[in-house]
């Protein structure tokens, strides 16, 4: 990493990201061992809310490469990418980008949420984690991870523990565990010790298995 690149990632830091740590090598042997390997690296948010989302859905069920591939498609059709905006798209230009007839409906209801006010975007700080998940499940095509991806990459929220996350799971396991398959009860157990930074500590097990930092 440059020192530029190090300075950015240390100026996006999130407010509670230095005292996580601590916390994290405090309580649990594996975070001591992990935590210094990435230096200055750190969870970091991007885009708004509706983008954020819209990109999460587009790439559900194919590569990334794929992904991003339809993605920048898809961003070429609006002169702005809002839920308004989106709106106003005809179905079989959205379908020539490449999305699928589902991956339409779904951007579609997402859109319509949030076009509508149905979510509340503007009180989400001052919301718990759970409300959140609420609003989101009820959009068509987000389920519970998303959710979950959501709060961590996107509200930075500090204390999320994505269950259903294979990464996560696979990274108890090598890493607690030697390698043997681990129930979602055995990381529960593991992760009684990182709360409240639960979101943290997902991240550094992610950079276990892979170094490159995960952005959604």
């Amino acid at each position: 990493m440059s020192a530029t690149s190090t300075t950015a990632a240390v100026a996006a830091a999130p407010a509670y990201w230095s005292d996580a740590c601590k916390h994290l090598m405090k309580k649990d042997r594996v975070m001591k061992r992990l935590i210094p390997q990435f230096g200055d690296a750190c969870l970091q948010t991007r885009g708004d809310a509706f983008v954020t989302l819209a990109r999460s859905v587009v790439g559900q069920q194919i590569s990334v490469k794929a992904a991003q591939t339809v993605w920048n498609r898809f961003a070429l059709l609006p002169k702005k990418i809002t839920a308004a905006n989106v709106l106003k798209l005809k179905v079989d230009d959205m379908r020539a980008a490449g999305l699928s007839v589902r991956k339409v409906e779904y951007l579609v209801d997402l859109a319509l949420h949030f076009d509508s006010g149905t979510v509340h975007v503007e009180t989400w700080e001052t919301m718990d984690d759970e409300a959140i998940i609420a609003e989101l499940i009820a959009i068509r095509g987000i389920g519970r991870w998303t959710a979950e991806m959501f709060l961590i990459f996107h509200l930075m929220r500090p204390n999320v523990l994505p269950l259903d996350d294979v990464g996560l799971i696979n990274g108890i396991s090598k890493n607690y565990f030697s390698g043997d398959v681990v129930s979602r009860s055995d990381a529960r157990e593991v992760a009684a010790a990182w709360a409240p930074y639960c979101s943290v500590a997902t991240w550094y097990i992610w950079r276990s298995l892979d170094p490159l930092p995960v952005d959604y």
